[in-house]
């Protein structure tokens, strides 16, 4: 059974009056403020005479594609490793990313896009909200199996404010280079996770034990959200780059990052594993840190040795933080990291902006010529010294850590409201509370019997 009266009761009102107030209140401001850009009007494209083969959806439309099918398959798959969780894991996300896609087109918009009185949307603005959506289903990872629908869309709706808060007065205010996003995507979502999961800790949370764990088709499953975003992510960090050599580059710098930090990999996992052997979870996550190690700099002249550095130390810094330092931020500093988030996007997230910075202080016109316009368009015009963009950059790492502290920390009480529907304890990462289930009688509070003692992300 899935709980008392009174708790079913809740769970069935919650999500529909949520998400039908969340979908009115947005369609409402859509009807408002959003119009059609330049490229996507039918009058404006066709006023200024225009060829069809010169509007921006063809040069921008692949690289979106790429990117919204590892925010829907990558991110969702990659998190069915749980035994009993697979159905929420997929669906959340599905659920998650399609508000999260409007709300942040309206938050996005009012910041980037808003003259007239209107926002004004275009191909480009999809792919803006896919990232804001990444970020946020990066902090799902950190408290995957321990929250309700519910309060996954509250987190959403506070969570898409900040980070178009922080992705504003990084890019427009400070002037800080970013594409890939390492500080404004993963930096920002893992830390805004990891502390919303300290402040809804759940010291007993050891009675879902049994569930934590994946098992041998789960893992298998969740190879496939890996294969995806290993295969895509070079559009990931691309999309949003200067057309020409500018995408270019950056799409070869996380292409040639993710082969080595794939290598070290599986170096690290054999070296440190049980026996010599390899562990899975390693793999599934360590393997795709070489994309957000250069999220900041891929556009940069980070030169394709730099790339298989950068590469090769995340692949590590990844695969030893599985190993070593998960279990001691649960033990000690009492977060409870489901996916590993810390590991996968919030270490390489730093060292990838501190890559940036490194890359940033070492530009030069004679490195760049005329291309240093179209990345430090500031170094270019004369009103900023590499020094000082490094340290913009820098600068733009700590905000960063802060916008997702406090917003954090501001989760978590919201999530943490009597009200909201919360799995308890001995229930947490199970599909059945919140899905139907073919073939599932067993009481919730038992669990699945099973052969085999399942392995655990710790």
């Amino acid at each position: 059974m899935a709980g008392s009266p009174r708790r079913t009761a809740g769970r069935r009102l919650q999500l529909p009056l949520l998400c039908l107030l969340l979908q009115g209140a947005t369609a409402i401001l859509f009807a408002v403020f959003v119009r059609y850009n330049h490229e996507t009007d039918a009058a404006l494209w066709h006023w200024r005479n225009h060829s069809n083969a010169d509007n921006e959806f063809y040069f921008r439309y692949p690289s979106f594609q790429d990117v919204h099918t590892m925010i829907f398959v990558g991110f969702g798959f990659l998190m069915v490793f749980l035994q009993r969780y697979g159905f929420s894991s997929v669906g959340f996300t599905f659920l998650l990313a399609a508000f999260a896609l409007q709300w942040s087109t309206l938050v996005q918009g009012f910041f980037h896009s808003f003259h007239g009185g209107h926002i004004h949307v275009g191909v480009e603005s999809m792919i803006n909200a896919d990232f804001c959506a990444g970020a946020v289903l990066i902090s799902f990872g950190a408290i995957l199996g321990k929250t309700g629908p519910a309060q996954l869309l509250l987190m959403a709706l506070l969570e898409v404010v900040l980070f178009g808060l922080n992705e504003f007065v990084l890019l427009s205010l400070l002037g800080v280079k970013d594409a890939g996003g390492s500080m404004t995507i993963h930096t920002f979502g893992a830390y805004f996770g990891l502390v919303l999961s300290r402040v809804l800790y759940r010291p007993q949370l050891e009675k879902s034990k049994h569930r934590q764990g994946s098992v041998y088709h789960s893992d298998l499953f969740a190879m496939i959200g890996t294969i995806f975003l290993w295969i895509f992510w070079p559009s990931f960090n691309s999309a949003p780059t200067t057309l020409g050599d500018g995408q270019h580059r950056t799409a070869l710098n996380t292409y040639y990052s993710l082969t080595a930090s794939t290598l070290s990999t599986f170096a690290l996992s054999a070296l440190v594993g049980r026996d010599g052997r390899l562990d899975m979870v390693h793999v599934q996550n360590a393997a795709l840190a070489g994309g957000v190690v250069v999220g900041t700099s891929a556009e940069m002249m980070l030169t394709p040795f730099g790339a298989l550095v950068a590469g090769f130390l995340a692949g590590t810094v990844s695969t030893l933080g599985y190993k070593f330092f998960t279990p001691i931020l649960e033990s000690k500093l009492k977060v409870q990291d489901t996916c590993g988030v810390h590991n996968l996007h919030g270490m390489p997230g730093v060292l990838g902006a501190l890559l940036g910075v490194l890359v940033a202080g070492l530009a030069t016109h004679e490195a760049y010529g005329d291309g240093l316009e179209s990345v430090f368009p500031l170094l270019a015009k004369g009103q900023r010294s590499a020094t000082s963009q490094a340290m913009h950059q820098l600068f733009g790492l700590f905000v960063t850590l802060i916008f997702a502290s406090v917003g954090g920390s501001l989760g978590g009480l919201l999530l943490r409201l009597p009200f909201l529907d919360s799995p308890p304890d001995s229930q947490c990462y199970e599909d059945q509370i919140y899905w139907e289930v073919p073939g599932e009688h067993e009481d919730l509070a038992q669990g699945p019997l099973r052969a085999e003692e399942p392995e655990t992300r710790a």
